[in-house]
């Protein structure tokens, strides 16, 4: 598996936390579908390739939005599994996306705008409900 994030993790893993690499690399991989779904095909393969661009805006998500869409990416790749899977991961609510987010700012590997805030990212939906058992 060729992963360009994982030649970022030995600046990350100091300040990961309980998080594992795959985590981070979901939230990558999520943050292009997010970016796709929101503002398209473009500016999400710029991110997949690890690329900046100038204008940081055209590609800018909410801590919502994010959180959002890391719930449809995660249910896509993973189905009815998404919930363990995250798990696995020390991922367990919506708060730690913003961990691994604010992480990644940290280390230089994500930028935010003067208006994003971890508490962004607080309790934006209810992983049990997200992730629960569907008829």
């Amino acid at each position: 598996m060729d992963d360009p994030f994982i030649d970022s993790w030995e600046q990350l893993k100091p300040i990961a936390g309980n998080f594992p690499p795959a985590a981070f690399s979901f939230v990558v991989s999520g943050l292009a579908h997010t970016v796709r779904a929101i503002h398209g095909d473009t500016v999400a393969e710029d991110i997949e390739a690890n690329e900046t661009v100038s204008d940081d805006e055209s590609r800018h998500v909410s801590g919502k939005q994010l959180c959002l869409g890391l719930k449809d990416y995660a249910i896509r790749r993973y189905g009815r599994l998404a919930r363990t899977v995250l798990r696995r991961w020390n991922i367990a609510e919506t708060d730690d996306f913003g961990r691994i987010v604010f992480t990644m700012i940290e280390a230089k590997q994500l930028r935010k705008t003067a208006n994003d805030r971890f508490e962004d990212f607080c309790g934006v939906f209810d992983f049990d409900e997200a992730f629960g058992d569907r008829v």
